[in-house]
């Protein structure tokens, strides 16, 4: 295991997007505008509902934001794709914050239920994940978690089975 700090700030965030956090080759994050978050709270290899670790991130909402200009003109909303990039990038950032090798990538997601949206008057994104299974061997290393995104603490978007890999090719 590495020896990683439990929260990140912002700048921290931009580290880890630039390759400096867990090293060259290895998980990294969005730049902007497609980092989908502003500071991770709170990241385990053995915590969350089912002990196999978890991530908790905020995401400030300003009407400002980019997308909401283009998505939709005069009915601004954030796109549901997102938020879920958000969760994947999550998953994959603790998988790196493990000290697993690899770059990551998005696998799939088994289940997304949306039932709110995000419009520029909300304050802030939640977004909890909860890791179903956390698997490293010599051919695989992969995260299958389940997560919600909660809009100023409403549950917006559920997700089952998400599932992200690291991959040194």
């Amino acid at each position: 295991m590495a020896d990683y700090p439990s929260s990140f700030d912002k700048d921290d965030l931009l580290k880890c997007a630039r390759g400096e956090l867990f090293g060259p080759g290895n998980a990294q994050l969005p730049a902007p505008p497609m980092l989908m978050m502003d500071r991770i709270t709170d990241v385990s290899a053995d915590g969350g509902a089912h002990g196999k670790g978890h991530i908790v991130a905020e995401f400030d909402i300003t009407p400002d934001l980019w997308f909401f200009d283009c998505h939709f003109p005069g009915n601004p909303i954030m796109p549901g794709c997102l938020g879920l990039d958000g969760l994947w990038q999550l998953t994959g950032f603790n998988l790196g914050w493990r000290g697993w090798q690899g770059r990551g990538y998005a696998l799939g997601v088994g289940e997304v239920k949306l039932t709110g949206m995000v419009r520029p008057d909300r304050k802030m994104l939640t977004y909890k994940i909860d890791f179903t299974k956390a698997i490293q061997t010599r051919r695989l290393t992969m995260g299958v978690a389940d997560g919600i995104v909660e809009a100023d603490g409403e549950v917006i978007y559920q997700v089952k089975d998400m599932k992200v890999a690291l991959s040194e090719s």
